[in-house]
């Protein structure tokens, strides 16, 4: 696990099929750690997330259940998701203990909607630090870049695209940690801006 600014380590899985890194994060915060999405690890790694600690583990949307049930068992941190998503994610194995609102609190971070890849899509933004958390939203591809997922795996392109334009307007960030591809850690709104640039009217 690689503390890749201060208070916030990464871990990565990588995707072969993808060719790129499925990225884990933990986020530390004074009122509870924070794991979001977490992915695939060596028990190194899981060792230094006890060691660290969790109070929830953030699953940004229903494709990221991941390694969440390993960092649960181990941590005993609660698993919270968005209700529009949490059916699916059971469907794939996750134990849920709480949902997710927009608009709710969760230490320095602040849950915000980014709904379109799946109706309950959610992003953590941290204000003081400048910093958005994203899931499937958008992938850091190419490194300092950022792109969509294949059209075939997004529920609604226009609502996605919707949410992210509205991010880019409306959220300060500087920084943008995705749940796939490569995190930008400086300029972040930027790229995004230029992603929301390349979408039709």
């Amino acid at each position: 696990m690689k503390e890749i600014i201060p208070g916030i380590f990464t871990w990565p899985w990588f995707s072969e099929r993808h060719g790129y890194d499925f990225n884990g994060w933990l986020l530390r915060d004074a009122a509870g750690n924070l794991c979001v999405d977490p992915v695939e690890m060596p028990d190194d790694v899981l060792e230094a997330i006890a060691r660290e600690g969790a109070s929830r583990i953030i699953l940004t949307n229903r494709n990221h259940v991941r390694a969440s049930a390993k960092v649960r068992a181990r941590t005993g941190a609660r698993v919270a998701i968005h209700p529009a998503d949490a059916d699916y994610a059971r469907s794939q194995g996750a134990q849920i203990d709480e949902d997710l609102a927009h608009g709710q609190r969760l230490g320095s971070f602040v849950v915000i909607p980014a709904t379109g890849k799946s109706p309950g899509e959610v992003a953590l933004h941290d204000p003081a630090r400048r910093m958005l958390v994203v899931g499937d939203a958008c992938v850091g591809k190419p490194p300092g870049g950022l792109a969509l997922l294949p059209a075939k795996v997004i529920d609604d392109l226009p609502d996605l695209q919707r949410s992210l334009r509205r991010i880019a307007e409306e959220i300060d960030f500087d920084v943008l940690l995705p749940g796939d591809g490569a995190p930008i850690l400086s300029n972040a709104r930027t790229a995004l801006r230029a992603l929301c640039a390349t979408f039709l009217a």
